[in-house]
């Protein structure tokens, strides 16, 4: 417990920074989300930013607790629904086919690794680093193109590349 807690207390003030929602934990499982409750344009590189930041602070708790602590991470882009159910011990909540397919990227991720769906790839791909993964068989949905978050891209926008490329400036 007193690992976990401190892990997780270090996960919150990340969140905070990057701009977050904490959402639940479960067991040794973080949930957090971009966008919400407040919408914004850039809430999958929020996500990305704050799953960049999470392996090394896994890294700093096991060499100063001495355990083979490993995260899994992944992160599905889409609709969900949100919101509090019943009326007693109030829970903000998510539910829907993002938040199930986020939580099979991370059952399915390789340890160490931030797996990403196609869409979220899609969402990403001009500023971070992602490598193809391939396709795998994810419960529920099937065969799935998944992609592996690597970093922050450090050389110039896709976009600008093939400006440039067919401009000649």
């Amino acid at each position: 417990m007193a690992v976990l807690d401190g892990l997780f207390t270090r996960w919150d003030a990340l969140a905070s920074r990057h701009g977050v929602e904490k959402i639940k934990t479960i067991g040794d499982a973080y949930m957090v989300a971009g966008g919400i409750p407040v919408p914004r344009q850039d809430h999958a590189e929020a996500i990305a930013e704050m799953a960049l930041a999470m392996l090394p602070e896994v890294r700093r708790c096991a060499a100063e607790t001495g355990l083979p602590l490993e995260a899994r991470i992944g992160i599905a882009t889409g609709p969900v629904v949100a919101g509090v159910i019943g009326r007693a011990k109030f829970t903000y909540d998510l539910w829907g086919d993002t938040v199930n397919t986020a939580s099979r990227m991370e059952s399915h991720a390789l340890p160490g690794t931030i797996q990403v769906t196609e869409r979220t790839y899609e969402r990403l791909r001009d500023r971070y680093e992602l490598r193809a993964r391939g396709t795998i068989d994810i419960k529920g949905k099937g065969p799935t193109t998944t992609y592996v978050l690597v970093g922050r891209r450090r050389r110039e926008p896709r976009a600008r590349r093939d400006l440039r490329d067919r401009t000649g400036r």
